[in-house]
């Protein structure tokens, strides 16, 4: 199966989603399966797995509905309030929903000792006992804290989300490219080539821009531990989905031939558990 294995949909807000400012003003609509359904097809997926975008129990529940009533939607990562003390019994009642395969939270818009509190990390390692995986959605400049978050963490399916948003526009690498061979040193993290668009300069990138940090991605992680995801839609404000898959299909083709099923589908479906 060629699976996207990461993608939004949204039923657009004001209030809801005021993360989307005038530069963004193209996404201020509704995206539903319907929107992506034909872009999958005429890229060669056959799926995705649709990720959170609010922090709300309802989103989850929506999310969910939404993958039972549409089959290009293979899997859902919602989100859930780790520190609660009712997270094994609310984790326990999530296991009825097959689709739900993990959660995330939106640690890039939190401070550093966020990810680090007690509760936090306990409810990441619950997450593990049921058969969950997480999400890590951070900055380049949070990745000591992530060093950290992951060495405390059991070994269970962990992925950074969209490579960690190196500064890609200022052309940062160094710091960015020692951090993260640090986290890919722990055999169980993985990583998605996504969003990667998004943190160049927009309307001035070429695929040559991003071959460094792909280099370097699959240098630490290894052809069997990294995904593609488009995060459609928010890359459309830097790209289409066609450009989007292009960057990683390029530079697949001429590296890694060979590992090309893994990279767009193979390693998210045995991550997701799809």
């Amino acid at each position: 199966m060629h699976l996207d294995a990461h993608q939004h949909f949204w039923k657009y807000t004001e209030v809801e989603y005021d993360w989307i400012d005038d530069s963004m003003r193209d996404l201020r609509r509704d995206f539903l399966p319907p929107d992506l359904a034909p872009l999958l097809k005429a890229n060669g997926f056959d799926a995705c797995v649709a990720i959170q975008a609010r922090q709300s129990d309802e989103e989850t529940h929506w999310l969910l509905d939404l993958a039972e009533q549409s089959e290009i939607v293979a899997g859902v990562v919602g989100w859930i309030n780790l520190c609660s003390p009712e997270l094994a019994a609310r984790l326990d009642a999530y296991r009825k929903s097959p689709k739900l395969k993990g959660f995330r939270h939106v640690l890039q818009g939190e401070p550093d000792a966020f990810m680090l509190q007690p509760e936090f990390v306990a409810g990441i390692t619950m997450l593990a006992e049921h058969d969950f995986c997480y999400d890590i959605l951070v900055f380049e400049r949070q990745l000591e804290s992530v060093r950290t978050l992951v060495s405390e963490l059991p070994e269970m399916r962990l992925v950074i989300d969209h490579i960690a948003k190196p500064d890609i526009v200022n052309a940062s690498f160094d710091d960015w490219a020692r951090h993260m061979a640090v986290i890919a040193g722990a055999g169980h993290v993985y990583c998605k080539v996504s969003g990667m668009v998004t943190e160049a300069d927009w309307g001035n990138w070429t695929t040559a821009t991003f071959e460094r940090y792909l280099a370097q991605v699959f240098e630490s992680f290894g052809e069997d531990r990294v995904m593609f995801g488009s995060d459609w839609p928010v890359c459309t404000v830097a790209a289409n989905y066609a450009k989007v898959v292009e960057i990683v299909r390029s530079f697949v083709g001429r590296k890694c031939p060979d590992a090309e099923d893994n990279i767009f589908g193979g390693t998210a479906s045995r991550f997701y558990g799809i």
